[in-house]
């Protein structure tokens, strides 16, 4: 029986091997539920080319800090669901909503996805209670537009004013990119969406289910051009990863759905119409073992066995009902206490619950 899975959550990318998943899992049809159609067969997407993917190549290795998140990840031996559910949302091309504690590793999860099948820079939305769809979907500069066409009034030679390319006043957000048509899904990291307001889970609805939305802006333009002028209906916006990408008649339908990735620290309900597009997984407490080892991948073995009583200390802290401790919490410590800080004093300041109150 051949292994299913495309994404292991231990692997080192290898020449060809990763995208030869990513490859197995486009030649698998995907659900007749979840396939999504071209506007037309007459678009011109700078995306479809094997250019774009190779400046995401180059745009990720210059991504230092998220490649060392996605590379000291490993999936432990209590993580297995976490690998089946991250496989399963690539073959039914559904989001996945990753709950659990601080620390847990939901954020790390999408740089290491990232990381071992070289999807590309991570498309981050860091959710707040102002987050609106429009926000992620893309943004329209009227005021920059607005001063560059009375600017060119004050120029009589003036045969085409760069104002009426509308194109250039936009820019794609996070979300907007990742539903660009492409050749492999893109990875997209949704952080805490339950820090939303409540309404924003019920407008990612319809994207979510078909997979495609408008840009209104050029949407008009594209009406207000006959068929002699088929080249106008093409406008050039750049891309939250800054590449320029061409978008026809101001319509985006993915092609390969994005990777999904969504935290939640349970701090929430999702009203049961989000979560039936969703696939749901949990981000298991980390172990005494898995601490060591994390501690191990930053700050190397000595630090492990220097420090193992503190390690033990913390996770038995954890365990208690005022736990709800952070792994960046003991990182912290432990590092501190490489440069010889008080071990006393360290742990008051840095081993308290983060649902605690901070006294005055």
């Amino acid at each position: 029986m051949s292994d299913w899975k495309i994404f292991h959550g231990n692997r080192e990318p290898q020449p060809h091997d990763a995208h030869d998943g990513i490859q197995k899992l486009l030649r698998v049809e995907a659900p007749s539920w979840r396939k999504f159609s071209r506007f037309s067969q007459q678009e011109p997407l700078l995306v479809q080319k094997g250019e774009y993917w190779e400046e995401l190549k180059k745009i990720a290795k210059g991504k230092e800090r998220d490649i060392e998140r996605g590379k000291n990840f490993r999936i432990r031996q209590n993580q297995s669901e976490v690998v089946d559910a991250v496989n399963a949302a690539l073959y039914l091309r559904r989001p996945l909503l990753v709950t659990g504690k601080p620390g847990s590793g939901k954020t790390t999860l999408a740089y290491a996805i990232a990381y071992e099948l070289e999807l590309g820079p991570v498309l981050l939305w860091p959710i707040t209670t102002r987050s609106t769809l429009q926000e992620g979907l893309y943004q329209y500069d009227a005021i920059a537009r607005l001063q560059d066409a009375q600017l060119s009034q004050t120029d009589p030679e003036a045969q085409n004013p760069s104002y009426r390319n509308i194109g250039q006043y936009i820019q794609l957000g996070p979300l907007g990119t990742a539903f660009l048509p492409s050749q492999f899904p893109r990875v997209l990291l949704i952080d805490e969406i339950d820090k939303s307001d409540i309404n924003l889970p019920n407008d990612l609805l319809n994207l979510l289910e078909e997979g495609k939305y408008s840009i209104r802006e050029l949407e008009r333009l594209a009406k207000q051009r006959n068929q002699e002028q088929q080249n106008n209906k093409v406008q050039v916006v750049q891309s939250d990863d800054d590449l320029d990408v061409n978008i026809y008649e101001g319509k985006v339908q993915c092609q390969a759905f994005p990777l999904i990735i969504m935290t939640s620290n349970g701090e929430r309900d999702f009203p049961p119409a989000f979560l039936r597009r969703c696939l749901q997984v949990q981000m298991p407490q980390p172990t005494q073992a898995d601490l060591q080892e994390i501690v191990k991948s930053h700050l190397g073995a000595p630090a492990v066995e220097q420090f193992q009583a503190i390690v033990k200390e913390f996770v038995d802290k954890n365990e208690t009902e005022e736990g709800n401790l952070a792994t960046d919490q003991l990182l912290n410590t432990i590092y501190l206490l490489t440069q010889n800080a008080d071990q006393k004093s360290l742990k008051e300041l840095l081993f308290n619950s983060l649902t605690r109150g901070v006294s005055g």
